[in-house]
């Protein structure tokens, strides 16, 4: 929410109100998300009896995007508002066929409540074209006075998680540049890069996976860094501004060298999280990983980022299919695993002869069908029947039988 317990004091011809505020139940909330409930007072103090209309509650919130017109140009100034709250409560008015209502002098609190919209609400932000924000109002209506209202804002958050499939799937991109111009080139530089998944959250450190080859005659440096990309549409025209949120760098590679990035990390520190839903506003962010040549321009790979509100929960998303976890491009795993893995022990090696014909049971012979039409050799697998390994244990359950193994058996 922010800020202190909104307050106003409201002074009449005659001075009868001392103050009027607002405050919610929970003050200590620091957001709200589409269907919660917003509760809380308004509080009037009087000094004298005071004579009201009506006291209402309003709830608003909008995005606005906006700017004027371009100087020494035609341009035209261009705006757009969408509405996405619109809640309004009365509180307190005058019995049916009277006009007005006598409050007596001290301290009075009127509650409120209401639902927010179940449609998903866009995330308040405040950007240099435009805001999406949302308050809520109390207004007093007294006889021969104005009007007089106190505001507090509410702060939205729209729910992003990022152990959706889509925000776990890898995002990996490659590309190589020629350093030098016309026939006096020195080689080319070339760059891999790869995240482990699309979505992060605030506070997230991001694994950077990188592959630098300079075969150029120049020392060059790696640097990374997390971009916001912000997009207004009004009248039919667009702004943009980009703002660089975060940044790492990489030690220098020498010509002829090449560098890795085995999980460099890059801190995500606190900023708005991805606007994707609001047609007016756009916010998004991108994981650049770069690389500067001195006299020559930069070589740039943007990796898609989004900056969500429900954190990874380190098990990947369960609602995924084993399939889709399984088509995803696990090249970047030689990064960090040596070339050839160890391969697993044999079957001999872990069970005996003798304890291997202690566990098959005497099956009979298939029948001899020379002459008959043949199955195929499937058809006769005999079936194992040995019992389950025991639970691991780093206790010797056996400490007499030292060469004692337990026996190891395998269910199909």
């Amino acid at each position: 929410m922010g800020g202190e317990a909104g307050s106003a004091a409201v002074m009449g011809s005659e001075g009868r109100v001392k103050s009027l505020g607002l405050v919610f139940e929970d003050e200590r909330k620091s957001c709200y998300s589409s269907g919660e409930t917003v509760a809380g007072h308004v509080l009037l103090e009087a000094a004298e009896p005071v004579t009201l209309r009506a006291l209402r509650l309003e709830a608003h919130g909008r995005a606005t995007a906006a700017w004027g017109p371009i100087a020494g140009t035609a341009a035209p100034a261009a705006s757009s508002e969408v509405e996405y709250l619109n809640v309004r409560l009365s509180l307190r008015e005058p019995p049916a066929g009277e006009g007005i209502l006598l409050l007596q002098p001290g301290k009075h609190e009127f509650p409120f409540s209401f639902q927010l919209p179940s449609e998903p609400l866009v995330t308040s932000f405040t950007g240099k074209y435009g805001s999406i924000q949302y308050c809520v109002r109390a207004i007093l209506e007294r006889p021969k006075v104005p009007d007089q209202s106190v505001k507090r804002e509410l702060q939205v958050i729209s729910r992003i998680d990022v152990n959706t499939p889509a925000l776990l799937t890898p995002v990996l991109k490659t590309q190589e540049k020629m350093v030098g111009c016309w026939f006096f080139t020195s080689g080319p530089v070339s760059l891999s890069a790869k995240i482990e998944r699309k979505g992060y959250c605030n506070g997230e450190a991001i694994p950077i996976y990188a592959e630098i080859e300079n075969c150029s005659s120049r020392l060059i440096v790696p640097k990374a860094a997390i971009f916001q990309t912000q997009t207004y549409l009004a009248s039919g025209k667009t702004k943009t501004v980009r703002h660089m949120v975060a940044n790492v760098r990489g030690n220098h590679i020498a010509s002829g060298s090449t560098d890795t990035w085995n999980g460099k990390t890059l801190k995500i520190p606190p900023v708005t999280p991805s606007i994707l839903d609001c047609c007016i506003i756009r916010v998004d962010y991108s994981l650049a990983v770069y690389i500067h040549i001195p006299g020559a321009k930069k070589l740039m790979l943007e990796l898609p980022l989004v900056i969500g509100t429900i954190p990874y929960n380190g098990f990947g998303s369960r609602n995924s299919s084993t399939a889709s976890q399984f088509i995803m491009d696990m090249s970047w795993l030689t990064l960090t695993l040596p070339e050839q893995p160890e391969a697993p022990p044999n079957y001999a090696d872990v069970v005996s002869e003798e304890e291997f014909s202690r566990h098959v049971p005497p099956y009979p012979q298939p029948p001899n069908r020379e002459g008959e039409s043949c199955c195929p050799m499937f058809a006769c697998i005999q079936e194992f029947r040995f019992q389950p390994p025991p639970l691991y244990s780093e206790v010797d359950p056996h400490p007499g039988d030292v060469e004692e193994t337990q026996p190891v058996s395998f269910i199909l």
